[in-house]
């Protein structure tokens, strides 16, 4: 993301996983974890909707960890449709944030699978922030957002996302009436969008 990023690997459940760190300037709020798009299309920490969370929440006071699904980059093992992958983020928390508050972002796929840790992880640990950006209903089963995090959480979608359509997000999120912030005119990958995007993260993380 910039030249104080800190890459490294972690032991991870099917070997080992590749990390990026970011910390920020003065005193950190907590950790914040952010999970990539697809493996299988292009999906890593670097991606740009990912990076971009990933500088809000530095610029917010969080430490920002990306890191590497298994099978991407560095990090060892396949691909495993989403079960293997949730292993993969909760092994992350574990080593980069094993206790105090805890930040938890994704997008696309990673949205998907961060939903799970979401719900793995609460009410055990301290989830002060959940943002879900273009989360993938359409293709798979997202997990519920509890009542009690749901002014913690950031539901984004863009109005035009032609890869998951943004109804399939809305009857994901209807049953449980939890908010979708949407942006129009935006596709998936929010092309000329990524500062709009990241100052919706910024509020919500400063909120």
């Amino acid at each position: 993301m910039n030249s104080q990023t800190r890459l490294f690997m972690i032991d991870g459940p099917a070997g080992a996983l590749e990390v990026a760190v970011d910390e920020p300037a003065g005193e950190c709020k907590g950790v914040a974890v952010v999970a990539h798009p697809h493996p299988l299309f292009g999906g890593s920490l670097s991606n740009k909707v990912v990076q971009t969370l990933a500088r809000a929440c530095v610029q917010s006071g969080w430490h920002a960890v990306r890191f590497n699904f298994r099978g991407v980059g560095r990090s060892a093992g396949v691909h495993d449709n989403g079960q293997g992958e949730l292993d993969d983020l909760l092994a992350v928390v574990q080593s980069q944030a094993p206790a105090g508050p805890l930040c938890l972002a994704g997008f696309s796929f990673g949205a998907f699978v961060t939903s799970h840790a979401v719900q793995r992880l609460y009410p055990v640990r301290d989830l002060h922030r959940v943002m879900l950006v273009g989360t993938a209903a359409s293709r798979f089963t997202v997990a519920p957002v509890a009542p009690e995090l749901h002014d913690r959480t950031l539901v984004v979608h863009g109005e035009v996302d032609d890869t998951v359509p943004l109804a399939s997000v809305l009857d994901w999120a209807r049953p449980q009436h939890l908010p979708v912030t949407v942006i129009p005119g935006v596709a998936h990958f929010f092309h000329g969008q990524l500062p709009l995007l990241k100052s919706l993260a910024l509020r919500h993380l400063r909120g």
